[in-house]
């Protein structure tokens, strides 16, 4: 690694650090962070492969890549990391106590001294990251350490190619180190070949977020869930996921106007981060809109509720009407729209979808809805409100057209298995 790169990252980190040690969602795990462990985790057990899942929506995503991988080599030892500590959480419940992993940790800081002592104490025969996370000193060490190494629904968007070339002039071209660069289409794989990838570790396989919606979206609908909610069977609720600042003023300037039209309206808003919950809270209030947190008890039967806790957004999207995904009225990009198409129903977002455009070529026009802005959401969402047939059928077209794009992990598990050693 070029000594500049070195330089680099521990001035990031020296700056970053109030941050990494005080802020609600990564202060966890700080030795580990550090590559810092009390001896081997596995206790010498082999063949083992790292997934890497940055956030709790993230690892999510890596479920259904494990359980094939799991079907193919079930000898094989299962480590995964997350950055935030919800996903460290998220990990421990849906993979650990279900045994489809052997153990959880943070991703370490990448500082080399960091990286290399976390792959001396882990010793992954497979290293496998996701979407662009291309840690410059986490692969050197990696690979220093013959690690074979994947990126497993691999993303590049044309207006970061400059970045990328800018970075690798600093940190050489991380992409050569790959073994396996497993991309979403055929556009971004073109584009990790014009950024000097190997030809013969790229593959167009898909986008494993479509498979993950089968092993996370519940059959049907969550009672308690309801009850705590407030929502009585048949009350129409608009459920707004994923929100961002700046975004939940006009989610309930629409609301407050929906209410004149469709007084009996429940609005359910999940911001994507939890600590920003009593603030959506204030701005509710400030609205005048009777409104409490999920984690509060009820006073009455508030209209508007906020959702405060963790791993229950999809099972919200079960009691919705209709659904309005944030992160799209924001330079956030989007977020996830296809979960609460699985769940069948109208998945409304707004135009910045740049980091989910492959959902939205997936569901305009079967089910998705993009507004531009928060009249056309009014607007569109009266028209709905108005013709509760036309719900149920747009419902039920995101439905198919997500059971229509599955089979990534499958593709992706049986490639990544073939990197692993072979059984003692």
């Amino acid at each position: 690694m070029p000594i500049l790169a070195a330089a680099l990252s521990w001035i990031v980190f020296l700056l970053a650090l109030p941050v990494l040690l005080l802020h609600p969602r990564v202060r966890q795990g700080v030795r580990r962070r550090l590559g810092l462990y009390d001896g081997d985790p596995l206790a010498g057990a082999r063949p083992r492969v790292w997934l890497h899942g940055a956030s709790a929506g993230d690892i999510l995503g890596l479920v259904p890549i494990i359980r094939e991988l799991k079907a193919l080599r079930p000898d094989a030892r299962v480590l995964v990391s997350a950055i935030t500590d919800s996903g460290a959480a998220m990990a421990e419940q849906r993979l650990v106590r279900s045994k489809l992993a052997d153990y959880v940790t943070f991703l370490p800081y990448d500082l080399p001294g960091a990286c290399k002592r976390a792959i001396a104490a882990l010793r992954p025969d497979v290293l496998v990251l996701e979407y662009t996370e291309l840690w410059p000193h986490l692969i050197r060490a990696a690979s220093g350490a013959g690690t074979r190494l994947a990126l497993t629904n691999g993303r590049i968007s044309p207006e970061y190619v400059n970045r990328y070339r800018a970075l690798f002039r600093v940190a050489g071209n991380l992409l050569r180190s790959f073994d396996l660069l497993l991309m979403r289409a055929e556009d971004e794989a073109e584009r990790a070949l014009a950024l000097g990838a190997i030809r013969e570790s790229v593959h167009v396989t898909g986008n494993t977020k479509f498979d993950a919606l089968a092993v996370s979206v519940p059959a049907s609908e969550d009672d308690r869930l309801r009850e705590a909610l407030g929502l009585l069977p048949g009350e129409p609720v608009w459920v707004c996921g994923s929100t961002h600042e700046g975004e939940e003023e006009q989610l309930l300037d629409v609301y407050a106007a929906l209410r004149k039209e469709v007084p009996e309206l429940k609005i359910i808003i999940a911001p994507r981060y939890m600590e920003r919950s009593g603030r959506v809270l204030q701005l509710a209030l400030d609205r005048r809109l009777p409104a409490r947190l999920r984690t509060s008890p009820a006073a009455g039967r508030e209209p508007v509720v906020v959702l405060d806790s963790i791993g229950e957004l999809v099972r919200a999207y079960q009691l919705a009407t209709v659904v309005f995904v944030g992160g799209s009225f924001t330079d956030r990009g989007g977020q996830n729209i296809l979960e609460p198409a699985a769940c069948g129903k109208p998945v409304l977002f707004g135009p910045r979808m740049e980091n989910f455009q492959d959902s939205v070529n997936v569901l305009v026009g079967r089910g998705g809805l993009q507004v531009k802005d928060a009249a056309a959401l009014l607007r569109l969402l009266r028209d709905l409100f108005a013709r509760p047939e036309e719900i149920r059928t747009l419902g039920q077209l995101a439905r198919e057209a997500v059971s229509a794009v599955r089979g990534a992990s499958k593709r992706d598990a049986s490639l990544i298995a073939g990197l692993l050693p072979e059984a003692a």
